[in-house]
């Protein structure tokens, strides 16, 4: 007894009672829903680095290389779950793992965004000196400061910065850090002045 690729229904015969559809069609129609869901994917990761620019984080170099791992892992599972349907395995319990991992990234940019949005807590000003910069073009720009940490067990911060502050700073100069809380524990950078 194997399922339908399309419906994941038990099926003994060719056609599936369930949905009607053959083993070729159910196939095609599987390899359709990857196909769109894959897009979904890749959108909600550019939504998800777009909203992370709004309001930065201070964890966001470990928050984009844990998504990015993520993202990774969930498109291999989907190439894994196509390949096995072309060799007519089961692949039920992967597809629905597969569909459950898509809306990950649009989850997290939603969630930066209301963090950063709804924060209501009290800008805390957090001196710091300019200790180098990065600067990295492309599409999408990005641009750091790399400032003495206020925090305990830290020795630097990355404080992401746009252009304007960025050409503004020079190294060693000492700068004020607006942090906010953030809504859901989620400190992230207001702004960042020269003092």
């Amino acid at each position: 007894m194997t399922r339908c690729l399309n419906c994941g229904s038990e099926r003994d015969a060719d056609i599936c009672e369930a949905c009607g559809l053959n083993s070729t069609a159910a196939e095609l129609s599987l390899r359709q829903k990857l196909l769109n869901r894959t897009a979904i994917l890749l959108v909600g990761g550019l939504a998800l680095v777009a909203a992370s620019e709004r309001y930065p984080a201070l964890e966001l170099d470990g928050i984009l290389i844990f998504t990015g791992i993520l993202f990774f892992l969930t498109l291999g599972l989907g190439i894994l779950v196509e390949r096995r349907a072309l060799r007519h395995q089961e692949v039920e319990a992967l597809k629905r793992i597969y569909y459950g991992l898509i809306p990950l990234p649009w989850l997290l940019s939603v969630l930066l965004l209301g963090n950063g949005a709804l924060d209501r807590y009290p800008v805390c000003v957090e001196p710091a000196r300019v200790i180098s910069k990065f600067s990295m073009s492309g599409p999408v720009p990005n641009r750091r400061l790399i400032v003495t940490s206020w925090r305990g067990g830290r020795r630097l911060e990355r404080i992401p910065v746009d252009r304007g502050d960025f050409d503004r700073v020079s190294r060693g100069d000492m700068v004020d850090v607006q942090v906010r809380e953030g809504l859901v524990g989620i400190p992230w950078v207001a702004g960042v002045s020269l003092q």
